[in-house]
């Protein structure tokens, strides 16, 4: 009798309802006191891919395509994105990056496209350092700010070539002292040295800024006692960049201001069918057909059908 009350006990609550999943939907069946079946589906909510997206790469001296990564495409270009907070794991990934770049042709250029929202002090400045070190060794490295470079971004921004270090107009700059990377915690005595230690690495990083930039020393300071915002063109004039990237508006030019199908990029005049010139003093123009048929302006080669 307890064997028998015992199975009944656990037969009783999965008779009650199960759930069955199925190709992103769950099926919750319940019984019900007429013979029919009732089901409710929900339907789970659908999100987007968050791997890397994949593109077609052919490799030198290969017959077929293969997908890889698109960071890793545009790597094989030469091609560097730094979109990310830096830290330690990213500071890792983009010096490795760097050195292998290099290792492949210390003669072509390096392009970096950055939209740094923040670093660390120690990780941006090995990065720094890296950079610094490639360009001494002969490798010219081109540097972007599409959207934001804030703090030692852009220090980041300035340190390429000079000549390369550009700007899409609608980017910023923040430079701004850098305080701990973390909470510290410990003795007073302790605490002192780190801040002492902090404030030794922001005169650093204010007199690279200086180098980089070739303002004074005393403006650097002066400017970073509070956040110190800068558009690409205050940028260029600060001495950060070099350039602001600009779309060309004489690359594709209308002729005038209305701009119809019959208006085209093109020097020679345009002719239709029907608008050539009559020919003049009884002489017909030489490669122009028979005006007779079309003298009236009617291209219809059909019979003529008589009006009224």
């Amino acid at each position: 009798m307890r064997l028998q009350f015992l199975l009944a006990s656990l037969v009783l609550p999965l008779s009650s309802g199960f759930v069955t999943p199925n190709n992103g939907m769950t099926k919750t069946q319940s019984p019900s006191k007429s013979s029919s079946t009732s089901l409710s589906v929900k339907r789970m909510p659908i999100t987007m891919p968050t791997q890397e997206p994949m593109v077609p790469y052919r490799a030198p001296g290969s017959s077929y395509d293969q997908f890889i990564g698109l960071q890793s495409r545009q790597l094989r270009d030469r091609k560097l994105w730094i979109a990310r907070y830096i830290d330690e794991e990213a500071s890792n990934s983009i010096i490795s990056s760097l050195l292998y770049l290099q290792s492949e042709s210390d003669k072509e250029d390096i392009k970096l496209y950055l939209n740094i929202p923040g670093a660390n002090l120690r990780p941006a400045l090995a990065i720094y350092d890296a950079i610094s070190e490639l360009k001494a060794d002969g490798v010219k490295i081109a540097t972007t700010n599409i959207a934001l470079c804030a703090g030692m971004g852009s220090l980041i921004a300035g340190a390429g070539t000079k000549g390369m270090r550009y700007s899409l107009p609608n980017a910023r700059f923040l430079l701004q002292k850098t305080g701990m990377d973390q909470v510290f915690q410990g003795q007073a005595t302790d605490i002192a040295l780190e801040v002492r230690n902090i404030k030794k690495w922001n005169e650093l990083m204010n007199a690279e800024i200086s180098r980089v930039t070739g303002q004074s020393l005393e403006r650097i300071d002066n400017d970073l006692k509070r956040d110190f915002y800068l558009s690409s063109e205050e940028a260029v004039r600060y001495g950060l960049i070099d350039e602001v990237l600009l779309p060309m508006p004489g690359k594709r030019t209308p002729p005038s201001d209305v701009v119809d199908l019959g208006s085209f990029q093109s020097g020679s005049e345009q002719k239709y069918q029907g608008e050539n010139p009559p020919p003049t003093d009884g002489q017909q123009q030489p490669g122009a057909p028979n005006q007779g048929m079309f003298s009236n302006g009617d291209d219809d080669d059909g019979p003529k059908i008589a009006k009224g």
